[in-house]
């Protein structure tokens, strides 16, 4: 069903509960906003949008081997003029040879994925120029540049600091990636966390063939708990959409339920879901995600409206033996 089959042995990124609920919840929007009633189709969808959070990723990961290459490029212009200086006959190459990027290169994983998804940054350069200028003008680099330390271990970090404040914050980049794709508009603060979690994953005895952290383990639903939890979560809040609507509608009684933001009644029905058909997970833990997944997804009352709704169905539900949960501690 995904596309991005890791190794076998491939250490995993694993994205946490909370961005997998996050995944579902967009997945969900967009399966209600348009109608749809195709289950496959939706899983399609879910399925797609991890693939396209897979490529932010490995588009993340390309921009500093984009930068490096554009700073070589301005090293050798320069020392092809015609009166060059000495310093540009010698230029400081701490940067262009950066062992961290030259690991990141040669590693089979990121090339195959660099040629699965087709990057190619040639049309924007602009972009490349800038975030270059911006770098090279940065006290970051200038103490990069004339530091004695050689270990693999500054030069790893001095890239994760770069990437962390000139990339993983770029407003343009935000901007620039939601003209690309639909999927990308709400994936961006995501993508940069999850490429500086690579940057820290190859260490300096990673081989080329040391497989990336990946976002899903595996393929097979049945060995990876995380998947199983995302697709039961997605096909289980459609499948039950009517019947969770029935039971909070009528504990909203003071709110216009026509006005109420779909995507406040999607949280409430995934956490309906989550409250009878995950008996492994506590009623505590429930709450707490999606009363702070709303603050992040929907209008500024909303976080309240949920955990009003939330609290009393939960009483309801317990006092009707609803909500079964299994486990050490876990009895309700």
């Amino acid at each position: 069903m995904l596309t991005f089959a890791p190794h076998p042995k491939v250490p995993s990124l694993m994205l946490s509960r909370r961005h997998l609920r996050i995944k579902a919840l967009q997945s969900l929007y967009a399966f209600f906003l348009t109608e749809n009633t195709d289950l496959r189709l939706g899983e399609s969808v879910l399925s797609s949008s991890l693939d396209k959070l897979h490529e932010l990723l490995i588009l993340q990961l390309s921009l500093i081997p984009e930068i490096r290459d554009l700073a070589k490029q301005k090293l050798e212009d320069a020392m092809g003029k015609f009166l060059p200086t000495p310093e540009e006959l010698n230029p400081n190459r701490r940067f262009v040879d950066n062992v961290f990027l030259i690991k990141l290169e040669e590693n089979l994983d990121y090339q195959k994925y660099y040629e699965k998804y087709k990057i190619n940054w040639v049309l924007d350069q602009e972009i490349i120029k800038k975030l270059f200028f911006t770098i090279r003008d940065s006290k970051e680099y200038l103490n990069y540049l004339n530091s004695d330390d050689v270990s693999y271990a500054f030069q790893a970090d001095f890239i994760h600091k770069i990437f962390k404040k000139f990339i993983a914050g770029s407003e343009m980049l935000a901007d620039f990636y939601e003209d690309k794709s639909i999927f990308w508009a709400g994936d961006y603060a995501l993508s940069a966390v999850l490429a500086q979690k690579v940057v820290n994953h190859l260490t300096e005895d990673s081989k080329p063939g040391t497989p990336l952290p990946t976002l899903i383990k595996t393929q097979n639903e049945v060995d990876n708990e995380d998947l199983v939890f995302l697709l039961e979560l997605f096909r289980k809040t459609i499948l039950h959409s009517s019947e969770y609507e029935a039971l909070f509608t009528p504990l909203a009684k003071n709110w216009d339920f026509e006005r109420i933001a779909i995507m406040d009644t999607l949280i409430i029905k995934m956490a309906i879901c989550e409250l009878l058909e995950f008996p492994s997970i506590p009623v505590k833990v429930t709450l707490d995600e999606y009363i702070e997944i709303s603050k992040s997804f929907s209008t500024p009352k909303s976080s309240q409206f949920i955990n009003g709704i939330l609290d009393k169905l939960v009483i309801q539900l317990k006092e009707e033996k609803k909500i079964i949960k299994r486990g050490r501690g876990l009895k309700e």
